[in-house]
């Protein structure tokens, strides 16, 4: 599996960065746009590193609405695109006015694309899952919010998911945010897949402080002993420096290309 990132918080080398996230999956027959970030940084760096994505991208994976994640759609047609139905609602932070959703509204997406809207679990191969909705199933994720929807209700995100990808009898969990938890996340991968070795988890964690759930969760990925914990995006510096005193992590930039 190769993972290439096109857009994320720190800039690395001659690529940009903005806050968002995207990545370029490749593995075995599927080319998977994760997530878009929130302008055309995504397709700039992509450029920059020859790969022209309308050409290549067999489908677009969006792991939740918020515009740091798929305001970067408007850059990009004619792909199935893959998501919550929630992911469309119009959100903003509470006491706040301004719309942090998508900029394209669903019916304008789903004229741009062929629009996937899925609370279930969605095979997307026979080694790619999108998880869909994620049960919130522990008590120390998820458990507050920043956010309002449309009609001023507490907004805890319900659209956010992730993919599970299965290699070598393990699991790649790759998360945009995960509002839902990434232990959570984690758990309801193992779960649908009925896989439970995870080797790899990247992406936002969505974790700000040294807290209780930054150390409950630094506790979970340590007793599943993973051997590739990439935070990012989302995960601040003081979460980001509980996570390398306990795994000597790295940070990821863009134009960075793994492959697990």
């Amino acid at each position: 599996m190769k993972l290439t990132v096109l857009t994320e918080n720190i800039a690395g080398g001659k690529y940009l960065a903005e806050h968002g996230l995207s990545y370029l999956i490749e593995h075995e027959d599927k080319t998977i746009l994760f997530d878009t970030g929130h302008s055309d940084v995504f397709m700039q760096n992509a450029r920059q590193m020859g790969i022209e994505l309308q050409d290549v991208v067999d489908l677009i994976v969006l792991s939740h609405g918020h515009w740091d994640h798929g305001d970067g759609l408007q850059y990009i047609e004619n792909k199935t695109l893959i998501t919550h139905p929630n992911a469309f609602i119009r959100r903003t932070r509470k006491n706040g006015s301004l719309n942090i959703g998508l900029a394209l509204d669903k019916e304008t997406l789903g004229k741009r694309f062929n629009l996937i809207a899925s609370a279930k679990p969605y095979q997307i191969s026979e080694s790619i899952l999108f998880l869909g909705e994620i049960p919130r199933t522990n008590n120390f994720e998820a458990q507050s919010t920043n956010f309002a929807d449309e009609n001023g209700v507490a907004d805890f995100v319900q659209d956010d998911s992730a993919l599970a990808i299965v290699q070598d009898k393990s699991l790649v969990i790759v998360s945009g945010c995960a509002h839902s938890g990434i232990c959570n996340i984690c758990e309801y991968a193992k779960k649908v897949t009925g896989i439970s070795k995870i080797s790899t988890v990247i992406g936002g964690f969505h974790l700000k402080n040294i807290d209780e759930q930054t150390r409950q969760t630094i506790a979970y990925l340590k007793t599943e002993q993973i051997a590739d914990i990439i935070p990012s995006h989302c995960t601040e510096l003081p979460a980001l420096s509980a996570f390398y005193t306990e795994f000597k992590i790295d940070q990821l930039k863009t134009g960075q290309v793994l492959s697990f």
